[in-house]
């Protein structure tokens, strides 16, 4: 299961409603998320769903301008290096090199890039609204993109557990990916929705990200319109 591509190339087409799916041709037109608008919420219904299959989780015009900026997967490990690098100085007074996704060999960065998808997908999850049928549905864009079988088989079950901060948060086995969660799951939920603020600061507790990390990370996705 090679997810560091896969990862890279969701994010990308986030942003990119032209870029070629994973075995290297365009996605075509309309099909499944042409139909999404009315079943999720109004932010994810926003343009973006047709903008590749992880249109489904990230709807917002700020954090897809983000991600546009600096490039797919390296978004989020630019983010957090700075974010994380700041906080460390603040805490220790020294200057400290983050291990964030993009400065990683393929091993590594193939565990960062697991915990990530998690938190996207747990994000998404986090107003209540993906029900069965919207699975089915999230599910067949992903296959649009990558025939893993294995892939697949860990999407379908992160799609079918009950949303647990706690679990998520298992899968931070460093700082660095804590940093990287939180950040990712920033570029899904509404934050002006309470169950989905309530889901972000229990995530943040969980992941042991305290407040003065919390602000850092959350400066980082906000793009003035």
């Amino acid at each position: 299961m090679k997810l560091q591509g896969f990862l890279d190339h969701l994010l990308r087409s986030a942003t990119d409603p032209g870029a070629p799916a994973a075995g290297g041709s365009s996605p075509p037109a309309g099909g499944p998320l042409g139909n999404l608008g009315g079943m999720l919420n109004q932010d994810f219904g926003r343009g973006a769903l047709t903008g590749g299959a992880l249109g489904l989780l990230l709807g917002r015009n700020r954090t897809t301008r983000k991600l546009a900026t600096y490039g797919g997967l390296a978004a989020i490990g630019l983010m957090a290096y700075r974010a994380y690098g700041d906080y460390q100085r603040q805490q220790t007074g020294q200057s400290i090199e983050p291990q964030t996704i993009d400065r990683l060999p393929p091993p590594q960065a193939e565990l960062h890039s697991e915990a990530i998808l998690r938190a996207l997908v747990a994000a998404a999850k986090a107003d209540g609204h993906v029900d069965a049928r919207e699975r089915e549905l999230i599910e067949g864009e992903f296959r649009r993109v990558d025939a893993d079988r294995e892939l697949q088989q860990w999407l379908h079950a992160e799609l079918g557990k009950p949303l647990d901060p706690a679990e998520v948060a298992g899968a931070a086995t460093a700082p660095e990916i804590a940093a990287e969660m939180y950040l990712a799951s920033l570029l899904v939920v509404d934050e002006q929705n309470f169950m989905e603020r309530a889901y972000l600061d229990e995530l943040a507790r969980r992941l042991g990200i305290d407040d003065a990390l919390k602000t850092r990370l959350e400066a980082q996705v906000r793009v003035p319109a």
